[in-house]
């Protein structure tokens, strides 16, 4: 690369306490040394914010906020991009892990191709961080409709240039946030380019948020509606390509 520009990554995070050095970990190995890990704590009550403290001891590019309400993980990955001084986003998940090479090899990419949003392919691990010898693959190059079929976008695998895409900012949703965040970067006009490579590992833990599928079904539904403000019809349309997708994509 003919430069080394600067990456904010962004890491909200609550009672994570069992997870969250694993995904920092993860961050201080990157062969691209060149990044700033923001976290903001959603007034977690257990014991995540000493982990935190701990290791932001042993790296001075780790910066963190610890806040006195619970507001929800939107709200917390807006004040990371607040804080964030990098031209490029990347976001991870607390309970999620980057493979090593993972900002080395979606930065060359993007510079080499002159785009500013990209997901990759994603292993799949259990609560242990064991491997399920399993791999969600991308859907390929992304537009604004072909995304609203297949919401198929790992938040962990996302990294976004704001000189191209412009400023980013999380609507405020308990959950599907990140899928509404995309949505609306899709929508004036950019692609979200498939790395087919997987470069992170995706936790599954039993009782996460996204685990709960009902609920994460009627979020995905309330955003098409509400913020996407897609007619009941076409909002139909693409909730049943959704389902038939998130059901291929666990077979």
């Amino acid at each position: 690369m003919e430069s080394q520009p600067l990456v904010s990554v962004i890491m909200p995070c609550y009672n994570m306490e069992k997870y969250i050095s694993d995904a920092i970990v993860s961050v201080r190995q990157q062969t691209y040394p060149h990044w700033e890990l923001l976290i903001v704590d959603d007034a977690s009550t257990d014991n995540t914010v000493n982990v935190i403290k701990s290791h932001s001891q042993q790296d001075d590019r780790i910066h963190y906020t610890v806040k006195d309400l619970h507001s929800g993980i939107a709200d917390s990955r807006n004040m990371c991009i607040k804080m964030a001084q990098g031209r490029y986003l990347a976001f991870l998940d607390a309970d999620d892990i980057w493979h090593m090479g993972k900002l080395e090899a979606q930065l060359r990419f993007m510079t080499e191709k002159q785009v500013g949003f990209t997901y990759s392919t994603y292993d799949c691990i259990d609560e242990n961080g064991q491997p399920l010898n399993k791999s969600v693959k991308t859907a390929g190059n992304l537009d604004y409709e072909a995304y609203l079929r297949n919401t198929i976008i790992g938040c962990s695998t996302v990294m976004v240039d704001k000189n191209i895409v412009g400023d980013v900012v999380v609507p405020l949703y308990r959950t599907s946030e990140d899928t509404a965040t995309w949505l609306d970067i899709l929508k004036q006009g950019h692609l979200a380019y498939a790395i087919d490579e997987p470069l992170v590992s995706y936790r599954i833990r039993r009782k996460s948020a996204s685990s709960n599928k009902f609920k994460a079904s009627f979020d995905l539904w309330t955003v098409y509606r509400q913020h996407e403000k897609l007619s009941w019809p076409k909002a139909v349309r693409y909730f049943l390509c959704y389902a038939f997708n998130a059901i291929k994509k666990r077979l």
